[in-house]
């Protein structure tokens, strides 16, 4: 019944010459340009990069950021960029004025360490709106690092792509806070 369906609705149609086609579902081959030998490795490692993402490391970039605090093997923070930890809750801080951000992240820190998450990612945006340079990445820096809830974060390393890169920051947190006590060595 569909070979008869197919065969009326296709009457009178003319194939097309089979020269003019490209193959189903893939572009036409372009033929690639011969290059002098000492550019053929970058101009690879830049057509993976643009055709299938291979190369790119957010890590490699000075937009990356990462720290340990007190006791933290320094391997933590590069752990906690690969996606080695789970993530169990976020906050999105970006096109927050500072003075609201840091209230909003207070309360978020607050609730995450007394309903005991230990990954959260912190949403700040890259910057790209601001007039010269980025506010809330480096205020989220300080506030986790000089602040009281240094005591309780272990790491902080830039989010990877898919959560977000430059524009987000991974942070660890302790199930305890860091007292005096543990700080003194015998």
């Amino acid at each position: 019944m569909e070979e008869e369906l197919f065969q009326e609705a296709m009457q009178g149609v003319t194939p097309l010459c089979r020269d003019n086609r490209a193959e189903r579902g893939l572009p036409p081959q372009r033929p690639e340009p011969s290059s002098p030998p000492e550019e053929t490795e970058p101009l690879l490692k830049l057509r993976d990069l643009v055709r299938h993402g291979m190369g790119f490391e957010v890590a490699d970039t000075p937009e990356y950021i990462e720290g340990t605090m007190y006791q933290a093997p320094p391997e933590i923070a590069r752990r906690l960029h690969q996606g080695d930890f789970s993530i169990q809750a976020h906050v999105d801080l970006h096109r927050f004025q500072v003075a609201d951000a840091k209230e909003i992240l207070e309360r978020f820190l607050k609730w995450a360490v007394t309903t005991g998450k230990t990954g959260v990612l912190i949403i700040h945006g890259r910057g790209l709106s601001s007039s010269s340079e980025p506010v809330l990445k480096p205020k989220v820096v300080e506030w986790i690092t000089r602040g009281p809830w240094r005591k309780w974060v272990m790491a902080y390393a830039t989010a990877r792509s898919c959560d977000g890169g430059a524009g987000a920051t991974y942070v660890l947190l302790r199930r305890r806070p860091v007292s005096k006590r543990l700080k003194k060595s015998p």
